[in-house]
């Protein structure tokens, strides 16, 4: 099949399906490698997570090693994880502090900014050699928003801040939660899924599948209120309101929902226990004196679930956590979750918020198996060839809805103008007029 024909989007019908080999083809993969992995800009990490001088992380992006280290200077480097001299890894641990880096292999050192300062026997260089072309070497880009790193292996990508385009607002939404700075807590989530990347692209903005898949969770959350004595809130099972989804240009996308389940920064909620309930008040407070009623309404009670194209999930509501999707093979994905906190949070509050991440979003969670059953059911069905495409044409006649499909239909296009070597294509829906 020819690229072109992997997708319909029938505004006129008001009809958009994609093909399955989409989801299964080892060529599709590789052209997705090509033509987006290695052109678009990918997140890395938070600056909190190298806080100190000498502070490192490890990762992977795009298939490449790399590392990023807080200098001496405080400047945030990121660099490929592999010696100048015979290609081993530098950084051969996830984190750590380190005053330099030194190459277990030929014991080649390198200082916190990357310059070769070491090695063994200098003096069997000739005079040609020259040092300061043998240093650790960074991505062709490097940019940071809001305390969030990102990379790209493609020199001539445009601006980060042109490139987030809408997404910037709801970024800032989620670094104006706090006064002192957001930052990732201690350790991750990292587990494999049996299926493509994009499933769980799908799968982390549809608000579709919320309450027959995860109703469990919410029964919980409803018990739970009703349970609070002289409690009256909102049940999330009966009473969820979807919200409006906003396409924001490059394949970003996010579901705005009403505060069905309460919110941890500045709404109290009894996930949090009566103990925190001052603390939350007070935080409150603050954010009305810093940005007046209505934008703490937006800080505090919506929910915000926002991709960003093509692997970056920020989910903001009971917690806040940044979610990355690697992919591994044409049907196995690399998942990578991390918990976002105000770093001005009490150590009971601070707590509180880490127990419900991993309570439900960790991979034992509420919700995490609920989501892997349903992407690797849906990966085993496209063994069935005969059934060609999928459907994701829900809510294109109207303004969607979380409970509609934009989500995946923004996702899409701009996936589909990438493969066709497109930088720039229209991802919201061309709703018909009326005649």
């Amino acid at each position: 099949m020819e690229t072109k024909d992997l997708v319909i989007d029938d505004s006129e019908r008001g009809i958009f399906r994609y093909h399955r080999s989409s989801l299964t083809s080892p060529h599709i993969l590789e052209l997705e490698r090509d033509r987006i992995f290695d052109r678009c800009w990918l997140f890395l990490g938070h600056e909190s997570e190298v806080e100190k001088p000498g502070d490192y992380r490890r990762r992977n992006v795009a298939g490449r090693p790399l590392f990023f280290v807080r200098g001496r200077d405080d400047r945030v480097r990121v660099f490929l994880n592999t010696c100048p001299h015979r290609g081993a890894l530098i950084c051969r641990h996830d984190e750590g502090n380190a005053r330099v880096f030194q190459c277990f292999y030929h014991a080649w050192t390198f200082s916190t900014d990357g310059e070769l300062v070491g090695m063994p026997d200098a003096a069997g260089y000739s005079e040609g050699f020259d040092r300061a072309e043998m240093g650790l070497r960074s991505p062709p880009r490097v940019d940071s928003y809001r305390g969030f790193y990102f990379v790209s292996f493609n020199r001539h990508v445009e601006d980060l801040r042109a490139y987030l385009a809408g997404a910037k607002e709801y970024i800032d939404l989620v670094a104006d939660q706090s006064e002192e700075g957001m930052k990732v807590s201690r350790g991750f989530n990292k587990y494999a899924v049996r299926s493509n990347w994009k499933l769980m692209v799908e799968n982390s903005t549809d608000g579709y599948h919320l309450m027959p898949v995860h109703r469990t969770c919410f029964e919980y959350l409803s018990d739970l209120n009703r349970d609070m004595p002289g409690e009256s809130r909102m049940s999330p099972l009966e009473n969820w309101d979807p919200g409006p989804v906003r396409a924001l240009g490059n394949g970003h996308v996010v579901g705005v929902a009403s505060d069905m389940a309460g919110r941890t920064v500045a709404h109290w909620h009894p996930l949090f226990g009566e103990d925190t309930k001052e603390e939350i008040a007070g935080i409150r407070e603050r954010l009305v004196e810093r940005f007046g009623e209505e934008r703490t309404r937006q800080i505090a009670d919506t929910n915000h679930s926002l991709l960003i194209f093509p692997n970056l999930l920020i989910n903001d509501f009971l917690f806040t956590f940044i979610r990355v999707f690697d992919p591994a093979a044409p049907d196995r994905t690399e998942v990578t979750t991390w918990n976002l906190v105000p770093a001005e949070h009490s150590p009971n509050l601070l707590a509180r918020r880490l127990e419900n991440f991993v309570t439900f979003q960790g991979p034992g969670g509420f919700a995490t198996p609920d989501d892997v059953e349903a992407v690797e059911s849906s990966q085993v069905g496209f063994r069935a060839r005969e059934m060609g495409r999928s459907d994701v044409s829900r809510g294109m006649h109207r303004q969607a809805l979380t409970s509609d499909e934009l989500q995946m239909r923004a996702f899409w296009r701009q996936w589909h103008g990438h493969l066709m070597g497109l930088d720039k294509v229209e991802t919201a829906d061309r709703i018909p007029e009326k005649t």
